[in-house]
């Protein structure tokens, strides 16, 4: 009886129904989408439904029943794999994976180890409705007759299914007004949008930057150059030129946050080396320095530090414009005489990384194959700190001078392995085993840096270097903040979390005895200016959009990737203003003007890699090299 009780199409409503419930657990179970009211949560809860009634809707065309209720279960595959994916992601990222992360593919085999302790058993839930679709299929035998629908019920069914979607959209504009010009921002245009919706405006933003470099005729450079030029910071006279001549060492500390410097935890001082640089007479440290990376992390810092330009919004440009024009540090210090070079003992392929140096001018790229790997000397990623910055230093040692070294460290990566003999200190006592562990990874860290700068000095090369360290990106995620919290004995708040992106940042500079503490806020796009006028090398003509933080012109002002930004006075992060002060919620208002210069900065930037207009531009001469574009248009 029950089997011939059922509706006609009673198995489209139950895949909707399903994956719609699923989707909206899914949001308050696996990512922390801050809701601030009523009409958010209704959003929340309506979001998905646009979407799965379009897609499984599709079904309604099919005239078998058998052909229709494999559509139905395939495409539901499909959109838990894609939602499961998401979660994945964001359980390491806390961000939303777009179509150029997709495409990393060369990367996935080295991601592993993080991926492994991203997925969990449990997970077999996130595909509950397909579960509950084959039983209702199979033993429910639900859907097993069809019926010809007419052209005026499916041409309703679509109706509905756009209303819905202008509803959505309509109550979304309310709430965030110019939501769709905000793509930089997925957690907001998910929050909005939904997961599924999300992913195809994420194609269609694709599309048009790809679409934007066909286009580009180089006129598009004639405003971005009048910002360039009209907010340049005049070099330090005093600065201009300090370090002339000498070898260039950039080191990128993997993952190292701020919050561990001149720290203990307990009683275990965690970076007694850095600590020390802090104080020290020949050191820069930049207390109030803040990453700026997407979802690129360490290949994005280092894009920043090339070419003092922010990484795109979604996916990472070293794979998406690895092959763009470039004018990168690499590039000016090869025309200043400098051999060129970047040190990482990972594979060449890694992040696009052997494609994207070539576009950066690097003129070698010691990888893996460079160094002596072993499963003694390897933990985690591979080669662990202390070997890969030794063996550096042999390799250094052999570079005609003067050398510009880049160089990636391994180890304190998530999920933050260690061997026991590494382990300088104990763990941490929180409930999260990632921060636990992350102490003592940073401690292994510092310690291997203390031995890299005892191995320059018996090389004979630390005298006529300056040596650059900057942490990456967050170690920390928020996914810890009850952790950090434990450990910082304060709430983590959106003003707190914002203040926890900052990085250390050191500019050693050996025998000048002109190192302090700088307070200043600064980010990794202003690390290119501060480097190549140190070195004497003029950057009047470059088109950069950071500044020199020796220059009196230099503003304290940090602008995140995702939107957000610090200044000395104001924090905007999680689409509130803060009081700088003090963490007070301040109106909108306050922050409106840095708002709208941080949403024009990152809209010229991203025009730049996007247009890859940087071939309509000539560095030596500065001029804008339209006659060129309009011959490659034609």
């Amino acid at each position: 009886m029950m089997k011939k009780n059922w509706p006609t199409h009673s198995i489209l409503v139950i895949a909707i129904v399903a994956t719609w419930i699923k989707t909206y657990v899914v949001y308050h179970t696996s990512f922390d989408l801050k809701i601030e009211n009523i009409m958010q949560q209704f959003i929340l809860f309506i979001n998905p439904l646009s979407f799965l009634l379009f897609i499984f809707g599709l079904s309604l065309f099919f005239k078998g029943a058998k052909a229709r209720n494999r559509y139905i279960v395939i495409t539901s595959i499909i959109l838990s794999i894609v939602l499961y994916v998401n979660v994945v992601f964001y359980r390491f990222f806390t961000d939303f994976i777009t179509i150029p992360v997709l495409f990393q593919t060369n990367n996935f085999s080295d991601l592993g180890n993080s991926a492994k302790s991203s997925i969990n058993f449990t997970d077999i839930f996130y595909f509950t409705d397909v579960a509950i679709l084959i039983i209702a299929l199979k033993w429910l035998k639900i859907g097993q007759k069809i019926s010809l629908v007419k052209p005026a019920v499916r041409r309703a069914y679509f109706v509905l299914a756009a209303a819905v979607l202008f509803l959505n959209l309509g109550l979304s504009e309310i709430e965030r007004p110019q939501l769709l010009t905000r793509s930089f921002d997925r957690e907001m245009l998910v929050k909005n949008l939904g997961p599924y919706n999300y992913h195809l405006y994420d194609l269609y933003i694709q599309s048009k930057s790809h679409a934007q470099r066909a286009l580009a005729d180089g006129s598009e450079l004639v405003e971005v150059n009048n910002y360039v030029r009209s907010n340049q910071a005049e070099p330090n006279a005093k600065m201009f030129g300090l370090a002339d001549g000498r070898n260039l060492i950039v080191i990128s500390m993997e993952s190292l946050q701020n919050f561990v410097i001149n720290n203990d935890m307990n009683g275990h001082e965690i970076t007694p080396f850095l600590n020390s640089l802090t104080k020290d007479k020949d050191t820069f440290y930049f207390s109030n320095f803040y990453h700026e990376t997407g979802l690129g992390k360490t290949s994005d810092a280092e894009f920043l530090v090339e070419n003092s330009l922010y990484p795109l919004g979604g996916g990472a440009v070293f794979f998406t414009h690895s092959g763009n024009k470039f004018h990168s540090m690499a590039e000016s210090l090869n025309d200043k005489g400098y051999f060129t070079n970047v040190m990482h003992p990972n594979n060449k392929s890694f992040w696009n990384r052997d494609m994207m140096y070539q576009a950066l001018s690097v003129q070698k790229f010691y990888d893996v194959n460079s160094y002596d790997v072993t499963d003694d000397n390897s933990v985690g990623w591979g080669l662990k700190d202390t070997p890969f910055l030794n063996q550096s230093v042999d390799l250094m040692a052999d570079l005609p001078q003067p050398f510009y070294s880049r160089m990636l460290t391994l180890t304190n990566h998530y999920p933050f392995d260690l061997d026991e003999e590494d382990q300088f200190i104990p763990p941490y006592d929180s409930n999260s085993k990632t921060l636990n562990k992350y102490f003592q990874t940073v401690r292994y860290m510092d310690e291997s840096l203390k031995s890299f700068f005892d191995d320059l000095k018996a090389k004979g090369l630390y005298d006529n270097s300056i040596i650059v360290m900057y942490g990456d990106h967050y170690g920390i995620s928020e996914n810890h903040n009850a952790a950090m919290a434990q450990y910082l004995g304060k709430e983590i708040t959106p003003y707190e979390s914002a203040k926890l992106q900052r990085v250390p940042f050191f500019i050693h500079i050996p025998h000048s005895g002109v190192g302090k503490v700088e307070t200043e806020v600064a980010g990794q796009i202003d690390i290119r200016p501060t480097i190549l006028h140190l070195l004497g090398v003029d950057t009047t003509k470059d088109m950069q959009l950071g500044a020199d933080l020796f220059s009196k012109d230099h503003e304290d002002f940090a602008i995140f990737r995702n939107g957000g930004f610090v200044t000395d006075k104001l924090v905007y992060a999680g689409n509130a203003c803060y009081d700088n002060s003090n963490g007070s919620e301040i109106g909108i208002e306050n922050c409106q003007p840095y708002i709208d210069r941080t949403t024009q900065e990152l809209g010229y930037s991203d025009q730049i890699i996007n247009g890859d207009l940087l071939r309509f531009y000539d560095l030596k001469t500065g001029n804008l090299l339209i006659e060129q574009a309009e011959k490659e248009n034609k």
